[in-house]
């Protein structure tokens, strides 16, 4: 059967879409794919993806036009959760084609260097939490 006649299909990623894509690892690792909205809905999206030993991981990220702008073919962010998204990479996005980038997943910390700072102090304020909510029963 013949196909009917007009404009063919745009290839994924050619441009011209509503979000920049950046992936941090080969879809090739992964079996399935669900995609999460992080934040405000339609803005930034995680695309997760399933391995076939059942453990999942972060594909790509997808940040909306509205959050970001192309600058020297780099992504530059113009609201907090694209600016949170690009600097915890583990490099500077770059450039494959259309709307699409490649960028390191964010560095794995050692378990002999955990915990770290940060979790450090986000486990002292827990426990000042607690112990405030303990005191007012």
């Amino acid at each position: 059967m013949a196909q009917p006649e007009g404009r063919a299909r745009e290839k994924p990623g050619a441009g011209g879409g509503e979000y920049f894509r950046i992936a941090v690892r080969p879809k090739e690792e992964f079996r399935t794919f669900r995609y999460h909205d992080v934040g405000q809905p339609g803005h930034i999206q995680r695309l997760a993806g399933k391995r076939a030993s059942g453990s999942w991981d972060t594909q790509a990220w997808l940040i909306s036009k509205k959050d970001a702008h192309l600058e020297k073919g780099k992504p530059v962010p113009d609201t907090e959760g694209a600016r949170g998204v690009l600097e915890q990479l583990g490099s500077e996005p770059s450039y494959v084609e259309g709307d699409r980038f490649e960028a390191k997943p964010r560095p794995n910390v050692p378990e002999k260097e955990k915990p770290t700072a940060a979790q450090k102090r986000a486990q002292q304020e827990n426990i000042k939490k607690a112990q405030a909510a303990r005191k007012k029963e």
